[in-house]
């Protein structure tokens, strides 16, 4: 599959070989994500103008678009220079006139005789007291009324590209479109009646009516099929050279996981029991593991992992916790050096800090397998460290840690399952769009004895009330976070305004019981600050975003967040989540900076409503969009011209079965509909789909 097949050749020629389309156009479309014709393909009318034909402007609600038959009436030429030349009409019911602004006379006269008839298309406005259609986009004799579209489409533009333009451009790449054998599953396309995929694209870019733009609409709800069905295909072939990796059948007689079970204070939910038997169902399979553990914060997702490194200690092996930073990876030994007492397995840590010969001690111990789970940093990675026998890697925190590291850590064991855990709640259609090569377990559930948090919106001039308040909680001997906004892209200014709100809450509650964490400090200084925090020598924290994943302070019960209304919803969600973990009741403060708009408003209300973090998710989704959500630059979700993430998000999950079965039965994509699903990865540019499968 080395080179692009024939047939699409003109599809991706030079934008210049489209008539119309010069070096500078080329440009211009270039800044609408245009490159070649078939990209013209994809990009569709957003709106349309209805021109069919009106008996009269006199029962219009102006200003609106218009088409009608007139009879030309008197010119009346502008008075001074650069006034309008005006030309009375008449329709079957009322007059109005006909402007323009700069005209020539003659030209006029000529081509709007008086007495003559004629059809104008155009926006029609009220003039004091008189409708006037300035500068009609039509005016042609009633024989060659057919010539105006009756629906006509309009494109999006970019300054210095006319909608003339792009309707001759997109005419001419509709014509290059061969007739592709189809490579949508006979059943659904029946059961939906969509249209072919040549007929869709001649019907999305030629509306009869508003209906034919919306989303929905066959034409288009077709294409935006075709695009997640490449997306997921892509994503089925990485899942299976995946799973063609070998992995190892790691099994165990559960004796280790049931010493926990019996020690727990409470019994695991249903959705922690379905989730540890999903991974050990899979760890026991002869594939290699690679799935994702998404849970909302406080739904117990180092239970789940832990029994999951159980059973890879079960097995007779080794098990590996990896956490993005050096103190959540404390924090997981802490969390965990309680239950591995329990079950009787021998626990580790392995950060940067180990240097010298208590390193080379670990080391060692690894590799003679002494130490049955270790808790680390990226430390891990490095050469030094060998496993006697890895058999699972956990990796906390997806976003923090890219895909080359998820294969580097599989490396260290020759097959080790892999396991991702995000505390990230992430709405369905997202979760398929970035993680859909991963098999998926979901914690909704939230164990018993987790306290509810009280979330209040005040409003930023009522400061002073908030600092007392905090000044009642330290006498009470609670912890509060207070965050500080990422104001501007500019670290510089963020750190001031962390600095300036450090400054008056030591004022104003004393030395020594403030501390400061923000963006610039070198890591050694946060982890000192953190640490005092999680000490309990400092009871305020002072901080920009950093602290949002995963520190664990159980005594911090009040998390105030300034300008509240800049965050997004689930940034604000994950930081709430840091208060509520002990036994005190907790408080989260949503401070906003009056006057909120509307949408500020909604965003906190939600957040004051519900702590269900997929809830949170999915308002966030259809609030701000896909782009925003995830910061699209690293989030992988890929960008779609027609697909609509938030609106179409049953259609994604289609596209992942309907990709999944189709490799199920064709692997190697060689049967008629493999064939002609290849096409369709060359047509949507899915280069890494082809290269899988050229090379798979």
């Amino acid at each position: 599959m080395s080179g692009r097949p024939e047939p699409l050749y003109p599809l991706f020629a030079g934008l210049e070989t489209l008539p119309g389309v010069g070096p500078k156009s080329a440009q211009l479309l270039g800044q609408l994500g245009v490159q070649a014709p078939r990209d013209l393909l994809f990009t569709l009318p957003h709106s349309g103008i209805d021109r069919q034909l009106s008996d009269s402007v006199r029962e219009a609600v102006l200003p609106t678009v218009l088409t009608v038959a007139v009879t030309i009436g008197r010119h009346r030429p502008p008075s001074g220079k650069g006034g309008a030349y005006r030309i009375q009409v008449e329709d079957a019911q009322s007059s109005f006139q006909l402007v323009y602004f700069h005209a020539r006379g003659d030209y006029l006269q000529r081509q709007l005789p008086e007495g003559a008839r004629r059809i104008v298309s155009g926006r029609v406005e009220l003039f004091d007291g008189m409708a006037q259609m300035v500068h009609p986009d039509f005016a042609v004799p009633e024989e060659q009324g057919t010539e105006i579209p009756r629906f006509e489409p309009v494109y999006p533009l970019t300054s210095g590209l006319t909608q003339k333009l792009m309707y001759k451009a997109t005419r001419c790449a509709l014509t290059r479109v061969p007739d592709f054998a189809e490579w949508i599953d006979p059943g659904q396309r029946q059961q939906t009646g969509w249209p072919g995929f040549a007929e869709a694209l001649r019907r999305a870019h030629d509306p009869q009516s508003l209906a034919d733009i919306a989303a929905t609409a066959p034409a288009r709800e077709r294409l935006a099929y075709d695009e997640l069905l490449a997306h997921q295909i892509t994503l089925a072939l990485a899942r299976q050279r995946d799973r063609r990796k070998k992995g190892r059948a790691s099994t165990g007689d559960g004796h280790l996981q049931a010493r926990i079970l019996a020690a727990l204070p409470y019994a695991p939910t249903g959705a922690q029991q379905r989730a540890i038997e999903e991974i050990t169902s899979d760890m026991a399979g002869q594939n290699r593991m690679n799935r994702l553990l998404q849970g909302d914060v406080g739904a117990g997702k180092t239970l789940v992992a832990f029994m999951a490194l159980l059973r890879a200690v079960e097995a007779g092996g080794q098990g590996v916790l990896m956490a993005p930073t050096e103190i959540l990876a404390r924090q997981h030994l802490q969390g965990l050096r309680p239950l591995a007492e329990q079950a009787g397995v021998v626990l580790e840590i392995l950060t940067g800090r180990d240097k010298g010969t208590e390193r080379k001690a670990k080391l060692d111990a690894l590799q003679r397998g002494d130490i049955q789970i270790l808790v680390g940093t990226h430390a891990v990675f490095q050469a030094d460290v060998t496993f006697h026998d890895l058999r699972l890697a956990v990796v906390d925190e997806q976003h923090r840690f890219g895909v080359r590291q998820r294969l580097e850590l599989g490396q260290k064991g020759r097959q080790a399952d892999i396991l991702v855990m995000t505390a990230t709640p992430i709405p369905r259609s997202l979760a398929l769009a970035q993680y859909g090569d991963m098999d998926v377990s979901i914690l909704d559930e939230k164990p018993p004895g987790r306290q509810p948090i009280r979330t209040a919106m005040i409003s930023t001039e009522r400061i002073d009330e908030v600092i007392a308040r905090l000044r009642a909680a330290i006498t009470e001997g609670r912890q509060c976070y207070w965050v500080c906004p990422l104001v501007e892209e500019s670290e510089v200014s963020d750190l001031i305004a962390a600095e300036e709100r450090f400054k008056r809450l030591r004022a104003a509650l004393g030395e020594g019981v403030v501390g400061l964490v923000h963006g610039q400090m070198l890591p050694s200084e946060k982890d000192a600050a953190m640490r005092a925090f999680q000490e309990g020598c400092t009871q305020v924290l002072v901080a920009t975003t950093v602290i949002e994943v995963g520190v664990d302070v159980p005594n911090a019960t009040i998390m105030v967040i300034e300008r509240a209304e800049i965050f997004g919803l689930a940034q604000l969600h994950q930081l709430r989540g840091r208060v509520g973990r002990g036994e005190g009741a907790s408080t989260c403060l949503l401070m906003y900076q009056p006057p909120l708009n509307e949408t500020g408003r909604r965003r906190l209300e939600v957040l004051r409503e519900t702590e269900d973090g997929f809830r949170i998710a999915e308002t966030d989704l259809q609030m701000r969009g896909t782009g925003d959500l995830i910061g699209t630059a690293q989030s992988g979700v890929p960008r779609f011209r027609v697909a609509d993430l938030e609106r179409q998000a049953g259609l994604m999950a289609i596209a992942q079965s309907d990709a999944r079965s189709l490799l199920a039965q064709d692997p190697r994509l060689q049967g008629e509909r493999g064939q002609a699903a290849r096409m369709l990865l060359w047509l949507m540019r899915q280069d890494e789909a082809i290269r899988l499968i050229s090379v798979g």
